[in-house]
């Protein structure tokens, strides 16, 4: 298993939100704002803006399109 796809990787050491929190949280739809809100990221030190900011939307452009 590759480090990118352990869901037991803290992507926020601020707040301690992990990749499974968010691949979670982006498959009920939440964007980085919503997340950053539900799980405390983004609103500490900042070190891990870009790599969240990258994660989600990797997997947002990966959902299929709701019609």
């Amino acid at each position: 298993m590759l480090e990118e796809d352990n869901p037991k990787e803290v992507m926020c050491s601020c707040s301690g939100t992990t990749r499974g929190m968010i691949i979670e949280l982006v498959s009920q739809g939440k964007g980085v704002d919503a997340i950053s809100r539900y799980s405390g990221a983004l609103t500490g030190c900042g070190g891990c803006e870009w790599d969240i900011t990258e994660l989600v939307n990797t997997l947002m452009a990966a959902q299929p399109e709701k019609s």
